[in-house]
């Protein structure tokens, strides 16, 4: 008999030991002359329990955790292959509350399959929505991407199929698929976790968009320091292009979709889309003017569909159960499902994938479990670090882009760091403007000069200096960097910096809200 055990090969499980703890369990094994098969499966994203030990016992997949190098003679002597009872047994791995009270559409196979095994991918529903696209024309794909309700996960929130819409008709010779992977927001990593732990699923978005708008290429642009994903990647891209799913002629269709992986410039702007196509063109990362649009002059001056790695791996499901499934999760104009990602100063940090419209306080309680140090959570900082700081008080504001742009906040790409009361919101805001000085690309007076003005006047209020002038300083530079700024970086770093302020003006020396103003 071979006993089959699961330990993620994930970057985050394998900062925690998994490596180790995968060469303890083999050698182990092979010692007492038991045959195991072992896969290095994706995290199910419950960090709190990495390195997390599966076994498909009688019973279904059995989870231990979080295990170290020391625990694993012990486990095989409480036959742990068998389901047996150990200190770190946590029972059926689907049965755990965290998980199960998700809905995971984009993660349904992230931690189950063996990530670059594209007999486990199609055993478990993969390309089944390729299958679909290519028996429908363009302008059906796109309605169906448009039907579903499906917006940019990557920030912007704009809806994803007016954007392929446009793509679609605007005529060229050549068009482009670019995805967005340069995760560069402190607190996430979902597209980490779909590219290390699901690779296919992005390859099958990305094929999916080229044949709806009659694009031949694709690029993936994947941040610099994702080695484990780009290794992922080029894997399941070449087993896609020797099953036929990718190159000239897919699954005998006549389409044709080409795909590579581009290295990102370690530079933080790359993360917008003009910026990260000037990049990909061998040019230095500078935002470009818009208009043109990417959508009608983009890649090389063609057409092309910049779309985030949750988007583009939200398509398969939709061409599979259809626009009108997927439009079924969520609220209001936010459809479907959003991976978040609980990081910071939380005892269960994780990747949640729900249904828009749990509130703040749900996630941060209920699958967070409060702060990890026990104390009251001041605030929260949602959408990466250019996100508001959230206090207390607006925890209960739904997961919901408009909910959140109604107390001007973002969801952004999901990413949610929380902090207790110890945190000095004057210098997370000082840090927000040191972070916007240090990865500005400089084309731009506002962002360029603007944040290196807006440490010193954060500084002088912090030292108490001159508040009845510089409070009102730093609202007019932030209006200016809001309004002026040519892309978000600039345009957005006022929302760290002006929520601090107002919600935690005590940390800035101030009596009361009013002398805030």
């Amino acid at each position: 008999m071979i006993h089959k055990i699961y330990i993620p090969g994930d970057a985050a499980a394998v900062s925690l030991g998994a490596d180790r703890v995968a060469v303890a369990v083999a050698q182990e094994a092979e010692k007492r002359g038991i045959r195991i098969e072992l896969v290095r499966n994706g995290s199910r994203g419950l960090f709190w329990l990495e390195p997390l030990v599966e076994v498909a016992a009688a019973s279904g997949r059995m989870a231990y955790g979080p295990v170290q190098t020391q625990d694993v003679a012990g486990l095989f002597d409480a036959d742990f292959l068998n389901g047996g009872s150990h200190s770190l047994a946590l029972g059926p791995i689907e049965e755990l509350p965290y998980l199960k009270a998700q809905q995971r559409l984009t993660f349904a196979r992230v931690g189950i399959t063996d990530p670059v095994s594209l007999d486990d991918y199609l055993a478990h529903e993969g390309y089944r929505g390729l299958k679909n696209a290519l028996a429908m024309s363009g302008a059906d794909i796109v309605k169906q991407v448009t039907d579903s309700g499906l917006r940019g996960r990557g920030g912007a929130a704009f809806p994803t199929g007016i954007k392929w819409n446009t793509v679609l008709n605007t005529p060229s010779e050549q068009k482009y698929i670019i995805c967005n992977a340069d995760e560069g927001d402190s607190g996430t990593y979902s597209d980490r976790m779909v590219m290390e732990g699901d690779p296919f699923v992005l390859i099958e978005g990305m094929t999916i968009a080229g044949i709806a708008v009659g694009a031949t290429q694709g690029y993936i642009y994947l941040r610099v320091e994702y080695p484990h994903a780009h290794k992922a990647l080029n894997a399941a891209i070449s087993k896609a292009y020797e099953a036929g799913y990718l190159g000239n002629n897919i699954l005998g269709s006549g389409k044709k979709f080409d795909l590579e992986v581009r290295l990102g410039a370690g530079a933080y702007i790359c993360g917008e889309e003009t910026s990260l196509m000037e990049s990909i063109e061998g040019k230095r990362g500078l935002v470009r003017f818009k208009p043109p649009l990417p959508a009608i002059s983009g890649l090389f001056g063609k057409p092309t569909i910049v779309n985030n790695v949750i988007s583009l791996a939200s398509v398969p499901i939709i061409l599979d159960k259809g626009g009108n499934y997927y439009r079924d999760y969520g609220m209001g104009r936010s459809r479907g499902t959003l991976p978040l990602q609980l990081a910071g100063n939380i005892k269960h940090p994780g990747l949640v994938e729900i249904a828009f419209g749990m509130t703040l306080r749900e996630l941060l309680y209920d699958f967070g479990g409060g702060s990890a140090t026990g104390r009251p959570i001041k605030a929260v900082q949602v959408g990466g670090p250019l996100g508001a700081f959230l206090p207390e008080s607006q925890f209960d504001t739904p997961l919901d882009y408009e909910a959140f742009a109604a107390v001007w906040a973002v969801l952004g790409h999901g990413g949610v760091v929380a902090f207790d009361d110890t945190v000095d919101m004057a210098e997370m805001a000082r840090y927000s403007m040191e972070f916007c000085k240090i990865e500005s690309c400089g084309k731009c007076t506002p962002c360029r000069i603007g944040s290196t003005r807006g440490i010193e006047v954060i500084s002088d209020i912090i030292e108490g200096r001159n508040l009845a002038k510089n409070v009102p300083l730093l609202r007019d530079l932030c209006n200016t960097l809001l309004n002026g700024s040519l892309c978000a970086l600039g345009g957005m770093t006022p929302y760290p910096v002006l929520s601090a302020l107002n919600h935690f003006p005590e940390d800035f020396g101030i009596a009361d809200q009013a002398d805030a103003a």
